[in-house]
């Protein structure tokens, strides 16, 4: 249960050191990463940095490593808060530390590095799993409560309003993969809706509720697949043509948010019956209703709207090297920044469909316990994790089997994403670990989440990769 003072009582102690170190710096460098989570650390971190007069410069990163470790410590700034990444490279920051470059101010989620930092906030110091229960945002938005707590002449003081861009963060990082945040995020949820910046609801649990048209909601509603409508345009107007529901006005097609209450459970229940009648086992069909977050205080049908749409702009701006756009959304422009951000995501989504018509026309290939393709300069690799997940549960690709996808980085690196599925990580399943061994034992490294992690490794090492990975995914599926 949230309450006004501490969201998240067992990691107050820590937020309020970090709180306090940065109040006491003249200025402070900001740096995260570069996805929906890491856009929404730095912006919940900004605006809390603002509010409490910290001058401070953002910066972001693709990967942290030594060398940009390195670069961060030559721009000369005694302070550095490291969002949304940070403790896996705690090794390299630590040293950085000792040397007297910086005193860093960690706020993260990711498995710590064995190495010690006296500013260091994240849930796994405290047996919190930052897989599923709180995200990168999720900590810079506890820190932010205590900037304001040891700020209290500062702008909105208690920054309760930032829980909406945290409940973005998590879900833009899979943290409601079970069809609803839980653990610390839902006293964040708790945060926000008290706030007045969230609204919490049982909605129908596909993507795009606040901008698609009702057919292509439904054609593209692949997290559970229903026979004559997933993935078939003609089955989902016909399907909606037979309902006793208007679902055109002046000619157009509605979208979900167009629709009354009583409307959307006639649709509901059609959708249910359409499943149960197409032979959707059970448990699937459950999936069909989810928890909904919706930002109370963005426009009715605008990506904005909803979290879910929210957290993929965000992506869309990162993925292509415009983390600027992403940050400044965050901050609240609603000009030339969002108009920017809507015109990168509609060329994202093209990139996401081409790249997914690109894995159904040259197939996976399957280990024992694996799936895999190498999209080489075919697909981004900003992008090819993404791909690789909404390529789950299409023609030829298994959802009962985790996928992993490789990309060209540069000429000496090779990328690889991964991604499961909620069921395969409650049989044990943990991608960090198997992204993260995998990619060591080929002179590379990696990590991320149970459902989705990632790593680098030298090109020329996929085999070898591929080879470790299945033996790690035996290992933890028994």
């Amino acid at each position: 249960m949230a309450t006004q003072d501490a969201p998240v009582p067992e990691l107050r102690s820590r937020a309020t050191a970090c709180a306090e170190r940065l109040l006491e710096a003249e200025r402070v460098l900001l740096v995260s990463h570069i996805d929906a989570d890491g856009l929404t650390s730095a912006g919940i971190a900004a605006s809390a940095l603002e509010r409490a007069g910290i001058a401070f410069e953002a910066a972001f990163e693709k990967q942290l490593d030594e060398a940009s470790i390195a670069a961060i410590a030559e721009r000369g700034y005694g302070t550095v808060l490291f969002t949304d990444f940070g403790s896996g490279q705690l090794e390299a920051i630590a040293e950085r530390e000792r040397a007297g470059d910086f005193v860093p101010v960690i706020a993260d989620h990711h498995q710590p590095a064995d190495a010690e930092t006296e500013y260091h906030l994240n849930p796994l110091l405290e047996g919190i799993d930052g897989a599923s229960s709180l995200s990168g945002a999720g900590a810079s938005y506890l820190l932010a409560r205590e900037l304001a707590a040891e700020s209290p002449g500062g702008k909105r003081r208690d920054n309760r309003d930032l829980a909406a861009l945290a409940v973005v963060g998590a879900v833009g990082d899979m943290q409601a993969s079970d069809g609803k945040l839980r653990g610390a995020n839902a006293a964040i949820v708790a945060d926000g809706v008290e706030a007045g910046v969230l609204e919490e609801k049982k909605d129908l649990a596909v993507y795009g509720k606040q901008t698609r048209p009702l057919p292509k909601l439904l054609e593209y509603a692949s997290d559970v697949r229903i026979p004559g409508i997933t993935n078939d345009e003609r089955g989902a107007v016909s399907f909606l043509d037979g309902l006793e529901v208007s679902c055109r006005a002046e000619g157009a097609w509605k979208r979900w948010v167009d629709l009354t209450d009583d409307e959307k459970r006639t649709v509901a229940s059609a959708l249910v019956r359409h499943a149960v009648n197409r032979g959707v086992p059970a448990f699937e069909i459950d999936r069909l209703v989810g928890t909904s977050y919706v930002l109370t205080e963005e426009a009715v049908g605008t990506e904005l709207r909803d979290a879910s749409e929210f957290s993929t702009l965000l992506n869309a701006t990162a993925r292509y090297e415009r983390a600027d756009v992403g940050l400044a959304v965050c901050l609240g422009d609603r000009g030339a920044a969002l108009d920017r951000a809507v015109e990168l995501l509609r060329n994202h989504r093209r990139n996401l469909s081409e790249g997914i018509e690109w894995v159904e026309d040259n197939g996976v290939t399957e280990t024992e316990h694996l799936q895999w393709f190498d999209a080489g300069d075919e697909i981004k690799e900003t992008i090819v994790g993404i791909i690789a997940g909404m390529s789950m549960g299409t023609d030829g690709v298994s959802r009962d089997r985790p996928i992993v996808a490789f990309a060209e980085k540069n000429d000496k690196e090779t990328k690889v994403s991964s991604r499961a599925t909620g069921p395969l990580v409650g049989d044990g399943l943990d991608l960090s670990v198997v992204m993260g061994e995998a990619a060591r034992a080929v002179g590379g490294d990696g990590g991320g989440h149970d459902i989705a992690a990632g790593a680098t490794i030298p090109s020329g090492k996929r085999a070898a990769f591929i080879e470790h990975a299945d033996r790690l995914a035996a290992e933890q599926l028994g």
